[in-house]
């Protein structure tokens, strides 16, 4: 119940179900319910947006788990040792701790390989290709999202077939394939819709903002902006991905072609507001960036200048080369 209740979106209950099993599971002195309990639990805290909690869980799977059961779904249908990881690294990358996902990508990646089950091995490509969008490795993230839409076709595993075509489209018009990345957006959002359809929820907000981010590079302004408020429409009880949604609104709307600096400055605080509670770094180093730009285009030389160094100082320390970049030429 806690695992499809947060596919469906249906958080609160998802953590009350999640919450109840588990001490359940601790009561009767059951390993095994407690590791699928908390297995569980970290897909609610993520998409609740409770990262530090998703790493809390994470560090006790681990660390519970036996040597012998590394390869046990616990009922789940990829192992615990994947898709715990999986959450674990997600979590991780969006609360700017690129470093520690290292070992665990590569953790992931080795325990799903061998098992030859297409759904383990995208779960694996899907998670490194998150954090390399995260972090703006973007060399990187077409490399991996190729894989892992490769796994997906083959494989049929269609729960994860829209997100993927949607990490593609981004990291596509990212590294300057706009004809291939305009195909995407568009093979994106029919899947998008349709998976929408039968009322699924999970990653869809995140992957409307992908198709969004590449529609702006693109500089298709109001599909971006019709694509941003899907996002939006779809993360009203995911605050992290909203806290996305917002940004990217804010990014819209300070774009160069249709400049509206107090929306744009409504969005980026709004965002900033919720990045921030969440403990979102990469995000918040983003509003950062997304304030100071809008500041220098207005003249607010000194607001500029603060925000600007904020956004360039955390880049730094999160070791996010290319929008440390972007920071350093405004």
């Amino acid at each position: 119940m806690t695992s499809v209740q947060s596919t469906l979106d249906d958080l609160d209950e998802a953590l009350a179900n999640g919450i109840s099993a588990l001490e359940i599971a601790e009561r009767l002195g059951d390993l095994r319910l407690r590791i699928l309990a908390m297995s569980c639990l970290e897909q609610t805290h993520y998409y609740r947006g409770e990262y530090e909690k998703v790493v809390e869980f994470a560090v006790d799977i681990l660390a519970a788990l036996p040597t012998e059961w590394i390869h046990e779904h616990f009922g789940l249908t990829v192992p615990v040792s994947v898709v715990g990881r999986a959450w674990l690294i997600m979590s991780l990358a969006e609360l700017g701790r690129f470093a520690e996902t290292t070992k665990h990508q590569a953790q992931a990646t080795r325990l799903a390989e061998p098992t030859q089950h297409a759904f383990t091995i995208a779960w694996a490509h899907f998670v490194a290709s998150m954090v390399y969008l995260l972090k703006g490795e973007w060399a990187k993230a077409r490399s991996r999202i190729e894989r892992w839409i490769a796994v997906v076709r083959t494989g049929n595993v269609a729960i994860q077939l829209p997100w993927a075509i949607a990490a593609s489209a981004w990291a596509l018009a990212q590294t300057g394939e706009a004809t291939e990345a305009w195909s995407r957006v568009r093979e994106a959002e029919q899947l998008l819709d349709r998976q929408g359809a039968g009322g699924l929820v999970a990653h869809h907000s995140w992957a409307y903002g992908a198709v969004s981010r590449a529609c702006l590079l693109l500089g298709r302004l109001d599909e971006a902006r019709r694509l941003a408020d899907r996002s939006c429409e779809s993360s009203r009880h995911q605050p992290g991905f909203s806290a996305h949604a917002l940004h990217l609104l804010g990014d819209i709307a300070t774009h160069p072609d249709r400049f509206d600096a107090e929306s744009g400055a409504a969005y980026f605080r709004e965002a900033l507001t919720l990045a921030e509670v969440h403990g979102m770094r990469p995000l918040i180093a983003h509003c950062h960036l997304g304030l100071g730009k809008l500041y220098r285009h207005i003249g607010e030389t000194e607001h500029a200048h603060e925000k600007l160094t904020a956004a360039t100082t955390m880049y730094r320390e999160m070791e996010m080369g290319f929008w440390l970049g972007q920071g350093e030429a405004i």
